[in-house]
């Protein structure tokens, strides 16, 4: 049974749901009969490379919030985090555009990576500070889940995989996504955010008796 998530690796919701459903399907029976499929999703694509504002400063601008009611956001979510065994640290988090390191998702998928290229960039963000726009820091990424970083500096610089970015990006406007996480059990069953462990232990059963 196939399950696509469209997410983005600067959005703190989609890493909580990410570990949510993961801790869904290790409770689940046909667990080792999923292929977990994931697909790109760019909160702000006109998100410059590299900026001077903290996360706090740019969430209170987005939302029309002091600086302090966007720390305390954060500080919520941060909690939120942390149930799930999640460290972010949003002070010190490098905000940046995510394009290329969509498209290194989408290169170390055809690896057979996809599942720890996926993992890696969202620690690098949230927990280890790391600029995921910057290209060396992504060759090195790579590198770590065991891909060869000369192969993944030249797609990260004749710009491969853009179209697969897109394409994702597509399909999604043609579903509805307005926002992520979202998943997408079978082609039929979605849910949308990250919710409770038991909706996507509920999702599951339902996708998988449905397809009995």
């Amino acid at each position: 049974m196939k399950i696509e998530v469209w997410s983005d690796f600067g959005c703190p919701f989609c890493y909580i749901g990410k570990r949510r459903l993961e801790r869904a399907l290790e409770s689940f029976s046909h667990r080792d009969e999923i292929e977990l499929v994931y697909r790109s999703f760019e909160l702000d694509p006109g998100a410059p490379k590299d900026t001077e504002s903290s996360i706090h400063e740019l969430l209170a601008v987005k939302y029309g919030l002091s600086l302090e009611q966007a720390k305390e956001s954060n500080r919520n979510v941060a909690q939120q985090a942390q149930t799930e065994g999640l460290t972010y640290n949003f002070d010190t988090i490098i905000p940046t555009n995510t394009f290329d390191a969509h498209r290194l998702a989408h290169y170390a998928g055809e690896q057979g990576k996809a599942k720890e290229m996926t993992e890696r960039l969202f620690r690098a963000y949230f927990t280890d500070s790391l600029h995921i726009g910057d290209r060396d820091t992504l060759v090195r990424l790579a590198e770590e889940v065991g891909l060869d970083g000369a192969a993944v500096r030249e797609v990260l610089e004749q710009n491969t995989y853009a179209d697969a970015v897109r394409e994702d990006e597509n399909e999604a406007r043609r579903l509805g996504i307005r926002g992520v996480p979202f998943f997408v059990l079978r082609g039929k069953y979605a849910v949308s955010g990250a919710q409770p462990l038991e909706i996507f232990q509920g999702a599951l059963l339902r996708a998988w008796e449905d397809l009995s």
